[in-house]
């Protein structure tokens, strides 16, 4: 749990850092440009552990801290509007932020209860693939204007999300 904590600080400082840079830009997105931001982070990601060659100068660790707060910014879009998010005041910001961090932490601790923490004996790859497969489900879901008949919400899949890039940041850092 110590180790999941400090992944969730990391997150934040480099969440609230880029909202002291750029303030509310990210507003504008739609929630499907969010998703495909996520989804490119993640393509990278499996292309630098496929390949291993990196042009840019950035590893795969901002890329899954990124893909924290990318889900952090769809589950604020899912519950608020963009003019609401928009005068968020820092403060405000940051408690959401953890608000919607502590749905993900709840949500791992009763999955650890009932699986045992098998993500520790996960190949960090196979998070990746994970984080790639919820993706493509939410952009089913989106595709679909939010309706599913047997399976779980957006909320979820970015939770789920949240949960797997920590995992893999902490595996990384193991």
């Amino acid at each position: 749990m110590e180790q999941y904590r400090q992944i969730e600080e990391r997150c934040k400082e480099v969440f609230m850092n880029k909202h002291r840079d750029y303030g509310m830009a990210w507003h504008i997105l739609r929630l499907s440009s969010l998703t495909d931001q996520m989804y490119i982070k993640a393509r990278r990601i499996r292309s630098l552990e496929e390949h291993g060659i990196s042009k840019v100068d950035e590893g795969i660790e901002p890329e899954y801290v990124g893909l924290v707060n990318y889900g952090v910014m769809s589950l604020m879009k899912l519950d608020l509007s963009a003019k609401d998010i928009k005068q968020l005041a820092a403060e405000q910001l940051s408690e959401a932020y953890e608000g919607y961090l502590k749905q993900a932490r709840d949500l791992m601790m009763k999955k650890n209860h009932d699986y045992g923490e098998a993500w520790r004996h996960m190949r960090v790859s196979s998070l990746t693939d994970l984080i790639l497969m919820k993706l493509l489900r939410i952009r089913q879901i989106e595709d679909n204007e939010g309706k599913t008949i047997n399976s779980e919400g957006l909320d979820a899949n970015y939770i789920d999300i949240i949960n797997y890039s920590i995992f893999a940041l902490i595996r990384l850092g193991e």
